[in-house]
C-alpha cells in the first residue's frame, strides 16, 4: 500500500514505516502537489483543502489528531473514508490540572533563585496562595479530554460541572453535574474554573464570547485547550486587560505560522503582552508517548483497511 504523510507530520514518516513494515511505501511530503491529480492508498494528514480533496484519489484520510475541522470532507471523492485519532487527552488533562494548580498556587511570584539575597526578604513577605479544593470547574465538552481532566480534579476534591450538548446524566463518579450547553449562562457565575475542551463547528465558534466572560465570577481562570475560536478573540483580550477575567491559560491559537509565509503573531491582539495570561505554542499534548499511540492506532487501522476490516473512528464516508 502507498500511503503519504503530508505537512506537519511528514518527519514522522520513519515510525510510521517501521510499525507498518517493508510491504508497505511510506512517502513524507512537506505539502500536496499544487496541480493534478493525488494518488495514494491512504494520505495522513491535519488538513486538505477543498481543492486538494477533489484531486485526492485515495481510500483513507487518516487524521493523526481529533480535529477535523480543516480537513474539507465534503470535496473527497465518493468512497472516501475519514478517520481520526486520540490518545492525546492524557497530557491535555495533566496540562489543564497543571494550569488550575499554578492559578492557585501562584508560584511564580516567588523568585526563580532562594540564595541568601533573596530569603530574608521572600520569607518576611510571604502571601498566602488560594486551593483548588473545593473550587468549581465548568467543563465545556466531555468526551476523551473533558473525561480525562474530571478524574484528576475530581482527585482535587474539586467540584465537576459538565457541559455538554445534549445535558445526558453520565456516570456520578465522573461529573457532579451534567448541564446542556443552553444552559451555559446558568453556569458561568459559579465556575471558579472554565475549561474549554470541545470540538469547533458552527455552533461552538464563539460560544464564549463578551456576555458570557463577564458572567464568570472575578478572579476566574480560562483555559483553552480544544480550538482558539471557541473563544471570542478581542472579547478575551478585553475581559484580561481589564482585569475582569483573572487569568487565562492558552495552549492554541487564532493565528498559526505556515510554511512559506510570513510571520504572524498567534493573536491579532497583544494577548502575549499581558501579565495575566499564560501563553504556550499548542503543546499539551506533545509527548513521546502520545506519537506512540497515535501512530500505532493509525497503523493498526491502515491494516485494517488492507484487509478489508472495519476501520475504526470513522468520521465520515464520502458519499
Amino acid at each position: 500500500m502507498l500511503i503519504k504523510i503530508v505537512g506537519l507530520h511528514a518527519p514522522h514518516a520513519p515510525r510510521l514505516r517501521a510499525l507498518l513494515g517493508p510491504e508497505h511505501e511510506v512517502q513524507s511530503l512537506d505539502s500536496f502537489p499544487p496541480t493534478g491529480e493525488i494518488h495514494a492508498d491512504v494520505v495522513i494528514s491535519n488538513s486538505v483543502s477543498a481543492d486538494e480533496a477533489a484531486r485526492l484519489r485515495c481510500r483513507l484520510v487518516h487524521v493523526p489528531g481529533a480535529g477535523s475541522e480543516q480537513i474539507a470532507c465534503r470535496s473527497l471523492s465518493a468512497g472516501t473514508t475519514v478517520c481520526n485519532v486520540h490518545g492525546h487527552e492524557v497530557p491535555i488533562a495533566e496540562f489543564t490540572l497543571h494550569a488550575i494548580l499554578e492559578h492557585y498556587l501562584k508560584l511564580w511570584q516567588y523568585p526563580a533563585r532562594l540564595d541568601a539575597a533573596a530569603w530574608a526578604a521572600s520569607y518576611s513577605k510571604r502571601a498566602p496562595h488560594d486551593e483548588a479544593h473545593g473550587k468549581s470547574v465548568a467543563i465545556v465538552g466531555f468526551g476523551h479530554i473533558g473525561q480525562e481532566i474530571t478524574r484528576r480534579a475530581r482527585a482535587f476534591d474539586m467540584h465537576v460541572i459538565a457541559v455538554t450538548r445534549s445535558g445526558r446524566q453520565g456516570p456520578a463518579e465522573l461529573a457532579h453535574e451534567y448541564v446542556q450547553a443552553a444552559a451555559l449562562d446558568e453556569v458561568l457565575p459559579r465556575a471558579q474554573v472554565l475549561v474549554i475542551c470541545c470540538p469547533l463547528d458552527d455552533s461552538t465558534r464563539g460560544l464564549i464570547a463578551e456576555r458570557r466572560l463577564a458572567l464568570l465570577p472575578p478572579g476566574a481562570l480560562l483555559v483553552n485547550v480544544a480550538r482558539a475560536e471557541v473563544v471570542d478573540e478581542q472579547a478575551l483580550y478585553e475581559a484580561l486587560s481589564q482585569q475582569r477575567l483573572g487569568r487565562a491559560v492558552l495552549d492554541v491559537w487564532y493565528q498559526y505560522p505556515n510554511k512559506g509565509q510570513a510571520p504572524v503573531p498567534p493573536s491579532r491582539w497583544p494577548l502575549h503582552e499581558l501579565t495575566n495570561v499564560r501563553c504556550t505554542p499548542h503543546i499539551s499534548a506533545i509527548t513521546p508517548a502520545l506519537l506512540e499511540r497515535r501512530y500505532s492506532f493509525m497503523a493498526r487501522n491502515i491494516t485494517r483497511l488492507q484487509q478489508a476490516q472495519a476501520l475504526e473512528n470513522v468520521i465520515y464516508l464520502a458519499p
